[in-house]
C-alpha cells in the first residue's frame, strides 16, 4: 500500500506517517513535508524519484504527472487499467493526504498583494485531491487532520486481519469532504479574485476591493436536517457559514430539551443577536450589567437590564406577559438557580445564556423539553462601532463586534446582500432638534429604547423607561398602528406610559405619529430625522412640550 503525502498545514502529519510507517505503508511525499519526514527518520520516496522528473517552476509543477494520476485514478477492478500502470511501470496510489496552500489564510492577512495571494493558489494539490476524490472506491483521500484519527483506528483494524484497508464508507466521507473542500477553496478564489478593482488597483501596494464581488460563492455547512420548516408541509435544514462568527447562534452548545425547530432557530437568532448587543447593560451602566431580551415571533416582545439576571427577567416579562407564553428568552450573563427559579414558572420554548449554573440546570432538570443553549459571547460584543466593515477577504468575512458582517436575503431565482446592521449609535451623535431638552435620564431610556427598536420588525415604536421596553408595536404597514398597538399592549400589561422614552426606527413623515406617542404618555422621542415634514414634527414636539432627539441613524428590519 501506498501513501503519497504533501501537506501545507504539518499539524499532526509526522505522528500520522509514522502510524502508516508502523502499519507496513509506503511514504511517497514531496517539498518541504518530504524533508520533515526525514528528519524524523522515517523512509520516505521523493515524488521526483517517483516520476523521474525533477520538481520544476519554483516548485509550480511538481505532482502534475502521469506517475501521480495515473496511479491515483487507475481502477483496480479493470484489467486494462492495471495493465496499462504495469506497461507504464507506474504504482498505485492508495492513500493521498494533501491539503491545501493557505490561500485563506494568506488573503485575510492585511495588505495582502495580488502576487502573494496568487502564489497561494494551489494547482497540483486539488488536481491530486480531485483524482483520489473521483477514484474513491479504491484511494482514501485526507485533506483535513481531523481526518487522521478515524482512517487510523480502520486501518490498524484491518492491518489486524491482514488486509490494511479502509472501508467504502468511510472512503465514500472523504471523498465528499474532498469534494467539499475544493468546493470552499476555489470559492475562495473566485470571492477574492472577482472583488478585486483592477484598474484602481494599479500602483497600489494591495488590491482595491469591493465588499460585493462579481460572483458570491455561498460555502455553508449543514448542522442538521429539522423536521420541517415553517410550516409542517415544508421541509428544512439548518446550516452555518464555513467560518461562522464568534459568540453567533451557531456555535450554541445545546445543553437539554428537544430538537430545535426552524422556528426556534429563527427566533433564537433574533433574542440572542439583540442580548449581546448589551454587554455593559444600559448604555454602559455597569450596575445594570444584566439584560433580558424575550421573542416571540421574531420580534423582542420584552427587553430590559437589571443588576442580575432575575431582575432583568423580572422587568422584560412585565413588557408583555401573554406574548411571552412559549417565547425564546436570552440573558447576556449566566443563568443562574434565582432566575431560573423564576423563568421555569412560564411556558419557555428556548432558553439561551453564555453559561448555566449548576442550580439553574437543576431546576430545568425536570422540564426536559426545554431547550438550553450555552452560547460564548464574543469578545467585543455591544462595543460601538462605526458600522459593518466586511472585507469579505478570501472567504473568511471580516467580523465586526462579533456578529455577522453580511446580511443576505433570498428573493425569486436571486440574493440580496448587504453589510450587516452593526451600526452603535452614541451619545455624542445625538441631535436635540426640540426646545426642550431631554435630561441625563432620558437620554439614557432614548439610547435604551434604540438599541432595542433596531431587532424590532419595521415599521417599529418602542417605548421603554428606567431600562425596560414599557410598550412594542412591531411589524405593522402604518407607523401609527404600530404606535396604537404598543399603547395597547402596555394597557393589557398595566403598564403607565406615562414620562416614557419612544424610539421610532424611521422618521416620522407627519406629526400625527408623533401625536399618538405624546397622546400614550411619551415625554421625549428619539427618531432618525430626514423627513421633508421634519420641521412640522419639531414644531409639533415643542406645542406638545416633549424633547426630540435625531440620531441620523435608520433601522428598517424587514
Amino acid at each position: 500500500m501506498n501513501a503519497l503525502i504533501s501537506v501545507s498545514d504539518k499539524t499532526g502529519i509526522v505522528e500520522f506517517a509514522q502510524a502508516l510507517h508502523a502499519l507496513g505503508i509506503k511514504l511517497i511525499s514531496t517539498g518541504g513535508t518530504a524533508k520533515l519526514l526525514a528528519e524524523q527518520g522515517l523512509p520516505v520516496t521523493e515524488v521526483a524519484e517517483v516520476t523521474a522528473f525533477p520538481e520544476m517552476l519554483d516548485g509550480r509543477v511538481k505532482t502534475l504527472h502521469p506517475k501521480v494520476h495515473g496511479g491515483l485514478l487507475a481502477r483496480r477492478e479493470l484489467p486494462e487499467h492495471m495493465a496499462a500502470l504495469k506497461a507504464h511501470g507506474i504504482d498505485t496510489i492508495d492513500l493521498l493526504v494533501v491539503n491545501l496552500y493557505p490561500f485563506e489564510a494568506t488573503v485575510a492577512k492585511p495588505g495582502c498583494t495580488l502576487e502573494d495571494a496568487i502564489e497561494n493558489i494551489d494547482i497540483g494539490g486539488p488536481a491530486m485531491v480531485r483524482s483520489a476524490a473521483k477514484n474513491w472506491k479504491d484511494v482514501g483521500v485526507l485533506t483535513d487532520a481531523s481526518q487522521y484519527p478515524a482512517v487510523l483506528a480502520e486501518l490498524k483494524a484491518t492491518h489486524a486481519t491482514g488486509s490494511c484497508k479502509l472501508s467504502d464508507k468511510l472512503r465514500f466521507a472523504l471523498s465528499v469532504a474532498a469534494f467539499n473542500r475544493i468546493s470552499q477553496y476555489d470559492g475562495a478564489i473566485s470571492d477574492y479574485l472577482s472583488a478585486i478593482d483592477f484598474e484602481a488597483s494599479q500602483g497600489q501596494p494591495a488590491p482595491l476591493r469591493s465588499l460585493f464581488p462579481a460572483q458570491s460563492n455561498g460555502r455553508f455547512v449543514k448542522l442538521q436536517d429539522l423536521r420541517y420548516g415553517e410550516n409542517p408541509h415544508q421541509q428544512a435544514a439548518f446550516y452555518r457559514d464555513l467560518y461562522p462568527a464568534p459568540g453567533s447562534l451557531v456555535t450554541a452548545q445545546q445543553l437539554q430539551g428537544k430538537e430545535l425547530s426552524y422556528n426556534n432557530i429563527a427566533d433564537a437568532d433574533a433574542a440572542w443577536e439583540c442580548v449581546k448587543s448589551f454587554d455593559t447593560g444600559a448604555n454602559g451602566d455597569p450596575s445594570q450589567a444584566a439584560a433580558c431580551v424575550i421573542v416571540k415571533h421574531a420580534n423582542p416582545c420584552g427587553v430590559a437590564v437589571g443588576k442580575d439576571p432575575l431582575e432583568a427577567y423580572g422587568k422584560a416579562f412585565q413588557t408583555d406577559p401573554t406574548s411571552a407564553f412559549g417565547g425564546i428568552i436570552a440573558f447576556n450573563r449566566p443563568l443562574d438557580g434565582a432566575a431560573a427559579q423564576q423563568v421555569s414558572k412560564q411556558f419557555v420554548e428556548v432558553l439561551m445564556a453564555p453559561d448555566f449554573t449548576a442550580e439553574a440546570l437543576e431546576v430545568f432538570k425536570g422540564k426536559v423539553n426545554v431547550r438550553l443553549l450555552k452560547i460564548a459571547l464574543p469578545a467585543t460584543a455591544g462595543a460601538s462601532g462605526a458600522g459593518a466593515g466586511a472585507s469579505g477577504v478570501g472567504g473568511r468575512t471580516d467580523w465586526e463586534n462579533g456578529r455577522n458582517a453580511m446580511d443576505a436575503k433570498r428573493v425569486g431565482s436571486g440574493l440580496l446582500l448587504q453589510t450587516a446592521d452593526n451600526r452603535e449609535l452614541t451619545m455624542a451623535e445625538l441631535k436635540v432638534v426640540t426646545r426642550k431638552q431631554p435630561t441625563p435620564e432620558q437620554l439614557q431610556d432614548l439610547l435604551f429604547a434604540w438599541k432595542v427598536a433596531k431587532y424590532v420588525k419595521s415599521n417599529a415604536i418602542v417605548f421603554c423607561k428606567n431600562g425596560m421596553t414599557m410598550g412594542v408595536g412591531a411589524g405593522q404597514m402604518s407607523r401609527l398602528d404600530s404606535a396604537r398597538i404598543a399603547s395597547i399592549k402596555a394597557e393589557h400589561a398595566r403598564l403607565s406610559l406615562a414620562g416614557t422614552a419612544v424610539a421610532s426606527d424611521a422618521f416620522f413623515p407627519f406629526r400625527d405619529g408623533l401625536d399618538v406617542v405624546v397622546d400614550a404618555g411619551a415625554s421625549c422621542v428619539i427618531q432618525p430625522g430626514g423627513s421633508m415634514r421634519d420641521q412640522e414634527v419639531i414644531d409639533a414636539a415643542d406645542e406638545r412640550g416633549v424633547a426630540m432627539v435625531f440620531s441620523g441613524v435608520r433601522h428598517f428590519r424587514h
